[in-house]
């Protein structure tokens, strides 16, 4: 880890041990959180990120469980799996692993996962939460990157911001977390004119594009923080395989206050906030079955 360079690993350490905390709790007040994975077909990156779901679910005590469904499931069958596990008072939590099929349309499965058991913040309802400060429960990744700006100690209110990529999973949620604290943001995209203009001028640069060497230094104001949620494998010169980010590090770090390295820095976070999400979606089910009960008596 360079002097500047912000420790993902480290902020992802300190959320588990509070996450560990939260799960005892729960577990003594008889509400055990259980996150279920459902992936459809066959993917190593797919399997991969479940491997890591589970180590990092083993690691705070929350339950895990895998349901593998053929990649010859058709849209309605996809439904119904998920409506079961919706409607399972034993599963606080659903993640919908990524890629699935052709003929299955992702945003139409995270639609389906109840709003209560939704731990990527991907349900229609969570993201339209956050418009309104309810921030609790957001994309993992944004969320991600967001708590490794806070970890800067930079005061997010009055911030300049730039995103670099608009998708629905980052760069869109992201925008909406830094406005709802206070900061100014630009969002740029592949139709964006000159995105250097924009981002020279920030406070802090987020670039998920997935191209390397897309940010360089020149690129960036002295002293602002660049978090970089690229993840792109390259073959250098020598013909070894190696995993980098959207900047291109060297120049950006000489430039930079604070950068986020590749590995090592959205990757490790993006995960445990994964387990807080757990935490929080078995935390609310609680609140709203008592609340129900309440009503009842």
């Amino acid at each position: 880890m360079g002097e500047k360079d912000i420790n993902g690993r480290e902020v992802a350490n300190q959320i588990l041990a509070d996450v560990m905390q939260q799960v005892s709790q729960l577990k003594s007040a008889g509400w055990a959180p259980k996150l279920v994975s459902v992936s459809i077909g066959e993917n190593p990156a797919a399997e991969f990120y479940v491997r890591n779901q589970r180590r990092n679910c083993d690691r705070v005590g929350i339950e895990f469980e895998e349901r593998h469904f053929p990649a010859e499931i058709t849209a309605e069958e996809a439904h119904a799996a998920i409506w079961a596990l919706n409607v399972d008072p034993r599963v606080t939590g659903i993640i919908i692993q990524r890629p699935i099929p052709d003929g299955l349309s992702i945003k139409q499965l995270q639609a389906a996962v109840d709003p209560l058991k939704d731990v990527e913040g991907m349900h229609p309802a969570s993201i339209g939460n956050i418009v309104y400060r309810e921030l609790d429960l957001a994309p993992c990744t944004a969320m991600a990157s967001v708590e490794l700006l806070r970890h800067t100690g930079m005061r997010i209110e009055g911030m300049e911001a730039t995103i670099i990529g608009h998708s629905e999973i980052v760069g869109k949620p992201i925008a909406f977390l830094l406005m709802a604290e206070g900061a100014t943001v630009t969002v740029c995209h592949h139709m964006t004119r000159d995105v250097a203009i924009h981002s020279r001028r920030a406070d802090v640069v987020f670039v998920a594009v997935g191209k390397p060497d897309l940010l360089t230094g020149h690129m960036i104001k002295p002293g602002a923080v660049v978090i970089d949620i690229g993840i792109n494998q390259v073959i250098d010169d020598d013909g070894r395989e190696r995993v980098v980010g959207d900047c291109n590090y060297d120049s950006c770090a000489e430039v930079a206050g604070w950068i986020t390295p590749v590995p090592g820095g959205v990757g490790p976070v993006t995960a445990s906030i994964l387990m807080r999400n757990s935490v929080t979606a078995a935390r609310r089910q609680r609140e709203h079955y008592e609340a129900q009960m309440r009503r009842r008596l």
